[in-house]
């Protein structure tokens, strides 16, 4: 037996894997995993052999017997840890999916812990990706324990590594096929991966899976949700092999925090990929026309036919300029069907071509904020819906500053509207603004709450408490400070309850890089062989202070400028003479400023160049001792600080620089500012002209209709008058004509009548007879009838009156006259009225027929009586309607 355990420990690690002998194969893993722990790289043949040999791995992750799989799955994670991403990528693909089907729900806990640590290596020495796509179809095993274990490991890793640095998406897209899941193990890990998930993502990503969830299950999941909503963000725990590269670059740097930073800053992308459709063959052709109707209808038909042609999550980019003039358009409509239909065509349009939808903001952005004057909250809710939509394709800086003009809007409704649409935008950014949009919006804010309506103030307090959570304490202070107690207490209340996305992150300013010495200078030293020297040539910024008036001489130039040749043996003896005319450095410098000041040599030996910046006040070169061998080494350096003083000029001139290109920057950025406001306001002006003159418009419509409708009035009034006198005219024919064919003619009648009042007595007694009454009689009468009327013209409306009158006058007359006791009068009467009509004979008036003519005459003179105060009547009547007529008529003139 002895000899068989050493036989197998002589076997190559790749045949002991692989051996039917699960203590072989148990061994085998433990030697492997020594070795791996010893290897010093990726590099080393035994690491080597297993990343060239991948395939091996799956039967050890897979091994049947339970202890000889705990041993390969610690062997497995010692090799990932140092064959690095190679070994990583080479093996994932034959082991990731065994490790979740024998591995993660193994019996034993050491095992379940070594696979998970496994899968875990995996993703961090290359990307998570791929992993997360092996264990995809686990979550499709017949065994329930095998779902349970993935999904209880997917838990783990995104707790982990985080959701910023695994994609969330593809997960929580299979959450409710798990959820439909029979085994309640399965639906209780699911569970508990969907809470570690709303650690992370919070409501963002209820729109990938929750609809698709039973009521029941919603409501499970909102009581687990409530117990881990007041909990601080989650942070990663484990970082990728490139992060953690990174982050060594980064405190190699001095500049860790700065990694962190931008790790915190990471937006997590929870927008489900989708196709792109290309719309614009879906719209119909004669949009426009339709568009433009008078018909209401027709306009919404057309918007409707657009929405369905829109309601796409995803949109090719293509020419949509006609498209949003036309919603832009409708935003005026008078029918607020029409404009909430044109608010959701925008929505889904930004929604669909996100980013790309920027170019478009300019077009609708204003004219939908200025319909938020709507009162109908159905209105303003489309048309705040289809804000967010264009504000999500752009970024605050862009929309700031018309959202800021909006916020003065003469309109309360359009300026309480703003203020939420600025709230939103601010919870929703993913940047936060800049300073100077800070100070722009804390200024908005302070006005909104000086506003004499509650909404409006607690509106603003919101804007500032939002605002406060983005920025942080340090920069918000100073616009809070001005504000009274009350106001600072009713900001804090929103600020604790703001949830934001965007956090302000100073930028930290870089340390000071060390000072280089610039191209082609050397230091200062002793050149073996040489007496050349190349001094840095100072400019006149960087001249040195004046000294005292021992100084070096500035030589002449040479061929080649700022060097000088060293004398021979003389170079002692000429010292003296060459130290005569000494200037002040000051001087020199002032004489040639390009000239390099050079210390000449002193000593046969060439000494050490010195700096003219090392001279101490009071020592020059008459005061240094000659044989001097060696300079001073403590004064070598001197030579970089004349460097690092022109640097520094040159900084504080750069810097100088900077600061007026700020200056001017801010100028033109209050300029640009200013005129936006004017432009805003001119646009206000002239949207109110538009409106005073469609009001006007309208009025004067109205009064057109007016005046038409009174012009028909008038002519079928006078249509009316004209009918009613071509009817009195008829009447006026029609009695005529029963007067003449019932009776004597009344002028007749009433000279008769007259005659006999008048002379009656006449008539009988002087025995004149028929003559008589037909001689003198008639005469007086109608003498008397003219006498009577020319004296008293009755007025228009008495006519009829007199007509009666005369007829009553005229019918006591003959009852008095043509009694039955004066036969002689009555037949002259009825003798007189017969010979006038023509109708009797000269025969008929003697006296052998007078009682038969009295009586017939008597008769006629009753029905004649009769049918003349019908005729009176008549007449009156229509008279009195032809005036009421010319009233009415000269009514509507005076109001015409």
């Amino acid at each position: 037996m002895a000899d068989e355990q050493e036989d197998f420990s002589a076997l190559p690690l790749p045949d002991r894997f692989i051996h039917k002998n699960w203590k072989v194969r148990k061994e085998g893993y433990e030697a492997a995993a020594k070795e791996f722990d010893l290897a010093a790289s990726e590099h080393d043949p035994v690491v080597r052999q297993f990343i060239n040999d991948a395939g091996i791995w799956k039967g050890v992750v897979g091994d049947s017997n339970v202890a000889a799989q705990q041993e390969g799955l610690g062997a497995l994670c010692s090799f990932l840890q140092i064959a690095g991403r190679e070994g990583a990528t080479r093996t994932r693909q034959m082991t990731v999916s065994t490790i979740a089907e024998k591995g993660l729900p193994s019996t034993r806990a050491a095992a379940k812990q070594k696979s998970l640590e496994a899968l875990m290596l995996y993703i961090e020495m290359d990307k998570p990706d791929p992993i997360i796509e092996e264990l995809l179809p686990v979550l499709s095993n017949k065994q329930p324990k095998v779902i349970a274990a993935t999904l209880d490991a997917l838990a783990q890793i995104y707790h982990a590594y985080g959701c910023k640095t695994i994609e969330p998406k593809s997960v929580l897209k299979v959450l409710p096929k798990v959820y439909g899941h029979a085994d309640k193990n399965v639906r209780a890990k699911a569970q508990e991966l969907t809470v570690e998930f709303y650690r992370w993502l919070k409501e963002a990503m209820k729109p990938l899976f929750w609809n698709d969830l039973k009521p029941v299950q919603q409501q499970d999941l909102d009581k687990l949700f409530e117990k881990v909503k007041d909990e601080p963000p989650p942070k990663q725990e484990r970082l990728l092999r490139s992060q953690q590269a990174a982050k060594e670059a980064a405190v190699a740097t001095a500049g860790a925090e700065e990694y962190v930073e931008e790790e915190e800053e990471a937006v997590i992308d929870l927008e489900p990929e989708y196709e792109a459709v290309d719309v614009i063959a879906l719209v119909p052709k004669d949009y426009n026309e339709r568009l433009g109707s008078s018909k209401w209808k027709d306009r919404k038909e057309a918007l409707e036919e657009v929405q369905k042609a829109l309601n796409h999550p995803a949109i090719a980019e293509g020419q949509f300029d006609d498209l949003v003039r036309g919603f832009a358009k409708c935003m005026k409509d008078a029918n607020i069907a029409v404009v909430t239909t044109a608010a959701n065509c925008v929505e889904l349009l930004a929604r669909g071509l996100r980013r790309s939808f920027a170019k478009y903001r300019s077009t609708i952005m204003n004219p939908m904020m200025e319909r938020l004057k709507e009162k109908k909250q159905s209105v303003t809710d489309a048309i705040g819906a289809a804000l967010d939509a264009v504000f999500a394709s752009t970024n605050i800086a862009d929309c700031l500053e018309e959202i800021i003009g909006f916020l003065t809007h003469k309109n309360p409704q359009v300026k309480l509207e703003s203020t939420r649409f600025l709230i939103r935008c601010l919870k929703t950014a993913r940047d936060a603004p800049s300073l100077p949009e800070v100070k722009a919006i804390s200024d908005a804010a302070t006005k909104l709450l000086t506003e004499s309506s509650e909404v409006q103030r607690s509106a603003g307090a919101e804007v500032f408490g939002t605002l406060w959570k983005i920025m942080g304490d340090r920069i918000m202070n100073a616009h809070l400070d001005p504000l009274d107690e009350i106001r600072k207490t009713k900001i804090k209340e929103y600020y604790e309850v703001a949830e934001v996305r965007a956090k302000y992150k100073p930028k930290p300013v870089a340390p000071p890089k060390p000072v280089a010495a610039p191209a082609g200078k050397k230091p200062a030293g002793k050149r073996p062989g040489g007496g050349v020297k190349k001094p840095a040539p100072a400019p006149a910024a960087a001249a040195p202070p004046p000294q005292e008036d021992t100084a070096p001489l500035a030589p002449k130039p040479t061929s080649r400028p700022g060097v000088s040749k060293l004398g021979g043996p003389k170079s002692g003896l000429a010292a003296p003479s060459r130290l005569g005319g000494l200037k002040k450095p000051a001087a020199a410098a002032a004489a040639s400023p390009r000239r390099p000041v050079v210390s000449p040599p002193l000593d046969e030996q060439p000494p050490p160049p010195q700096p003219k910046l090392g001279l101490t006040p009071g020592r020059g070169l008459a005061g240094r001792p000659l044989g001097r061998p060696a300079a001073e080494p403590a004064q070598a350096p001197a030579a970089p600080s004349g460097l690092s003083l022109v640097e520094r000029a040159e900084l504080d001139e750069l810097r100088a620089e900077v600061e007026r290109l700020r200056r001017q920057n801010e100028e033109v950025r209050s300029e640009r500012t200013k005129l936006t406001s004017q432009i805003h306001e001119l646009q206000n002006q002239n949207a109110q002209l538009i409106e005073d003159h469609t009001r006007d418009v309208l009025s004067i419509k109205a009064k057109e209709t007016q005046l038409v409708r009174a012009r028909s009035d008038y002519e079928a009034a006078e249509q009316t008058v004209q009918n009613q006198r071509r009817e009195v005219d008829r009447l006026k024919r029609e009695l005529s004509r029963q007067v003449r064919a019932t009776s004597p003619p009344p002028a007749d009648v009433s000279e008769q009548i007259y005659a006999d009042s008048n002379a009656g007595g006449r008539f009988v007694d002087s025995g004149y007879g028929t003559g008589g009454m037909y001689g003198g009689g008639a005469r007086n009468n109608r003498a008397t009838y003219a006498s009577t009327h020319q004296q008293a013209p009755l007025s228009p409306g008495d006519e009829g009156k007199e007509n009666v009158d005369s007829l009553s006058r005229s019918g006591s007359i003959m009852s008095g006259k043509l009694s039955p006791g004066r036969g002689v009068g009555a037949s002259s009467v009825k003798s007189s009225f017969s010979s006038r009509n023509g109708r009797n004979s000269p025969a008929e008036m003697t006296g052998n027929g007078a009682s038969g003519g009295y009586e017939s005459n008597r008769t006629s003179a009753a029905a004649g009586a009769e049918s003349w105060k019908r005729a009176a009547e008549v007449t009156q009547n229509l008279k009195q309607r032809i005036e009421m007529m010319k009233a009415k008529q000269g009514i509507g003139r005076q109001q015409q």
